[in-house]
């Protein structure tokens, strides 16, 4: 049976190399039966979390921010697998895709003891650099953020020296993400 699977794609730009990584993933995963939805979080206005703790009131709608989130959240709930797709910021993901990710607190609200939905994750990062030094900060994110939530890590795809858009076509780390979501 197939996964349904939500990639929230954190890139600004629609036509770089992290859109480029999720289109060869989605094309493996769809391969071998899965659903896969992607959200570009640069075309939603989404604030950023208020911490005021108010969420949760309505499964729904469950942030009593009303903005992009709307789009999201019922993704997110029905996913089996999250897929976060970043450009690598400064050593992290992008704001877009942290801003997003923080606003999935109120999901958590809906439950008594703030417990996440328990879901299967990857990571598909593009990046300038590409030593073990320039990716182990988001690595260590990444794996704290899964970790804490107990979600189970599939694993990520990284590309570096890819800094301007559309360097990564013709690079092999695209047959990667393909045979990636294609395994899964």
């Amino acid at each position: 049976m197939g996964k349904n699977i939500l990639i929230l794609n954190g890139s600004p730009r629609l036509k770089g190399n992290t859109v480029m990584l999720c289109d060869a993933f989605t094309r493996g995963a769809e391969s071998s039966g899965h659903t896969v939805t992607r959200i570009d979080l640069q075309k939603l206005d989404i604030h950023g979390c208020l911490g005021c703790m108010k969420g949760g009131k309505d499964p729904a709608s469950p942030c009593v921010q009303k903005d992009g989130m709307e789009k999201v959240y019922p993704a997110y709930v029905a996913a089996d697998m999250v897929v976060l797709a970043s450009p690598m910021y400064y050593w992290a993901i992008s704001g877009q895709l942290k801003t997003a990710f923080d606003r999935l607190f109120a999901v958590a609200e809906c439950n008594p003891d703030y417990a996440n939905p328990r879901k299967e994750c990857a990571l598909l990062m593009a990046a300038e650099g590409d030593t073990p030094d320039n990716w182990k900060p988001v690595l260590d994110y990444y794996k704290a953020l899964t970790g804490f939530l107990k979600w189970k890590d599939l694993g990520y795809v990284l590309a570096g020296g890819v800094l301007e858009a559309g360097a990564i076509a013709g690079k092999p780390v695209l047959e990667e993400a393909r045979a990636f979501g294609a395994a899964l």
